[in-house]
């Protein structure tokens, strides 16, 4: 029961209410006490009328009237004169003296409290006023066993009643939360369990019916996810078809493109002035074509291998990389820079690094090309505390607006026209791999600036 929410609620429902028992047991139990002294002093003045009223009683008489009042002797003022009015053989030294006609709440539970919790008999003597204002006040003596024993029985019935109205109350509330909480619960975690089993049967889906409205709330937002995820399962699904095809389709394709591209080679040695006039456009498409088939063969690979990490040297990969866009690039109008300390190593997998700027020194030099002005990509790099920084800058136009809402979405973040954006994504998937991060820090009208951060640390914490 006690791994069950309505087990608990049931035991702390019967704990809380307990707890608020006991805090107005100490008043109740003082109250009693109070009403028991009035009582007795009432009592006491009922007897004390009869001697008034025929002063000749006998001893015997007297001896009952104060047996029947429960006190050892009765004192009355009236008119300013103190009589003592019914009086017994002198008992013991008088261990306390109450006075009912001052005593405040905090007063009343503190007597009260020590009255129950001390067994030892005492004798005590009580002070009030009269009732009906029969004189000015009355006091008598009286032993506090009785008085102790009625505590006790009213605090029984008292903490009895208690424990009888916590059941009760923790049953009616534990039948409560059964029915409007935990069923409910049970109905939600059941629909889980059973789309988790079969996310493509529909049956699974949660239906809300709920009145309480959390539970209405959490069964339409059960309902929407189960459904979205059907939906995104689905479609991952046929992109997963669709991609099987689409790489079985780029291989043969990536294959008759680059026969066509040995042919255009002697295209270009025609003879024939619109033939070649027409083989640069035909080559470029060509080149581009197989560009795409070779890009979508690498992303539909089911993972790039884990990078296999060693120190290198940073100028040697960067000086790769401009070298070969420097043949790339037919009219000499660009500009390449780089400002890499020659002593700087960072800790990378070699292959994967080449890839990753080859991809963004490619894109600037593509970019500044496309404009038809001159312009220069710049290749910088600086050792931090925790990380080495490595940035590629531009002096192109900048990425459009829907490329640096999509930068790295496969097939979405394109650049430039016939980009697939395929090429920031891989990229992006390597240098994650490192556990760093390439992020575009700038894009405007003069340039566009990636930072390669790759962190020191070996990850472990």
């Amino acid at each position: 029961m006690l791994n069950t929410l309505s087990g608990r609620l049931l035991i702390l429902t019967t704990v809380f209410v307990m707890l608020a028992e006991v805090l107005i047991f100490v008043p109740s139990v003082a109250r009693y006490r109070e009403v028991y002294l009035r009582n007795s002093l009432e009592r006491a003045q009922i007897a004390s009328l009869a001697l008034l009223a025929d002063d000749m009683l006998s001893t015997e008489l007297e001896a009952e009237l104060l047996r029947t009042a429960g006190v050892y002797n009765v004192v009355l003022r009236r008119d300013e004169v103190r009589e003592l009015v019914l009086s017994s053989p002198m008992p013991p030294t008088i261990a306390a003296t109450y006075d009912l006609r001052d005593a405040g709440p905090i007063t009343r539970n503190r007597d009260a409290m020590m009255r129950l919790f001390s067994p030892k008999s005492e004798v005590i003597r009580v002070i009030g006023a009269p009732v009906q204002d029969a004189g000015l006040l009355i006091e008598v003596t009286m032993d506090t066993t009785p008085l102790r024993a009625a505590m006790i029985e009213y605090g029984l019935r008292v903490l009895y009643l208690s424990a009888v109205i916590s059941v009760f109350t923790a049953v009616l509330l534990f039948a409560a939360v059964r029915v409007l909480m935990v069923r409910p619960i049970k109905g939600i975690v059941g629909h889980m369990q059973r789309y988790a089993a079969a996310p493509e049967d529909a049956r699974g889906l949660i239906h809300p019916s709920s009145g309480v409205v959390e539970m209405r709330e959490a069964e339409d937002a059960l309902q929407k996810l189960q459904t979205d995820l059907t939906q995104a399962l689905k479609q991952r699904e046929r992109l997963a078809q669709l991609g099987g095809a689409v790489a079985k389709v780029s291989h043969d394709l990536r294959n008759i493109l680059t026969s066509a591209q040995l042919f255009t080679d002697r295209i270009e040695t025609s003879d024939d002035p619109l033939v070649r006039r027409l083989a640069p456009k035909l080559v470029n498409s060509i080149t581009r074509a197989v560009s795409l088939c070779e890009n979508t063969l690498a992303f539909g690979r089911a993972e790039e291998p884990a990078p296999t990490l060693g120190m290198v040297r940073l100028l040697d990969v960067v000086e790769d990389v401009v070298e070969g866009e420097r043949l790339a690039d037919d009219s000499y109008r660009i500009t390449f820079e780089t400002a890499v300390m020659p002593l700087l190593n960072v800790r990378v997998d070699k292959e994967q690094l080449y890839r990753v700027l080859l991809n963004l020194v490619r894109n600037a030099r593509q970019a500044i090309a496309a404009t038809g002005k001159p312009g220069t990509v710049s290749i910088a790099a600086h050792e931090a505390d925790d990380a080495w920084l490595i940035t590629v800058s531009d002096t192109g136009p900048g990425l459009p607006p829907r490329a640096r809402e999509h930068l790295f979405t496969p097939f979405q973040g394109g650049a430039r026209k016939g980009g697939s954006g395929l090429g920031l994504t891989i990229s992006a998937e390597l240098v994650r791999g490192h556990g760093g991060k390439l992020a575009l820090k700038q894009s405007t009208p003069e340039g566009t600036i990636f930072e390669i951060c790759l962190p020191k640390g070996d990850g472990i914490v």
